[in-house]
């Protein structure tokens, strides 16, 4: 039998664990990948519709134009933006720049508030009424 000593150290609980943003923005890319692997099948399914006719094409618009499809049509479009600016943080690291931790920090809330700065943005371009 063996006695477990009292100064082993315990891994850090998730209260009290603090995310570094590498680690968010890693596990956001990650995510939003398969994102828009979802949101190119609603592309796909869009354009089957549009090639078989007006029926099909209003049945698919008007799922767009719902809720739950102008929130799936917002979540995409935010996941093609998000993993665009992140793929251009990593060719900088690809480069052998941006690796300190100042910086890292830095350049990955960038890529988090802008994506979503330049969602919304397009968003009300498209839909100046509101049409979020």
């Amino acid at each position: 039998m063996t006695k477990s000593s009292p100064e082993r150290p315990l891994s850090p609980h998730l209260q009290v664990y603090r995310w570094p943003v590498t680690m968010l923005t890693s596990i956001t890319h990650r995510f939003t990948g398969i994102g828009l692997g979802l949101g190119f099948l609603l592309l796909a399914c869009w354009l089957v519709a549009l090639s078989l006719g007006e029926g099909p094409y209003e049945a698919v618009q008007a799922f767009h134009r719902s809720f739950i499809g102008r929130f799936l049509l917002l979540g995409f479009s935010w996941a093609v933006i998000f993993h665009l600016f992140n793929g251009i943080r990593h060719l900088f690291w690809d480069a052998g720049m941006g690796f300190e931790k100042e910086t890292a920090d830095r350049t990955g809330w960038v890529v988090l508030a802008l994506s979503v700065v330049v969602t919304l943005a397009l968003w009300w371009i498209a839909y100046p009424m509101g049409g979020l």
